[in-house]
């Protein structure tokens, strides 16, 4: 199994849509697999790559979106 770098994030309906599509986005730039599974509070967002990961977390931190790591 591929190691998982995930962040947790808070939001909700488009905003969850938006960061679903930036998530693919990078993660096809990157060459690397992702996937959300539901968390105690928000959704988590893993990718196979790190970098992919902490590029998500500069696109949450655009979009203004808090994230956590896992």
């Amino acid at each position: 199994m591929a190691t998982e770098y995930c962040l947790i994030v808070r939001a909700a309906g488009k905003q969850l849509d938006l960061l679903r599509g930036e998530a693919s986005r990078i993660a096809k730039a990157a060459k690397a697999g992702w996937w959300t599974d539901r968390a105690e509070v928000g959704t988590k967002f893993c990718f196979e790559d790190a970098k992919a990961r902490d590029t998500f977390a500069l696109a949450c931190d655009s979009f203004g979106i808090t994230c956590r790591g896992s």
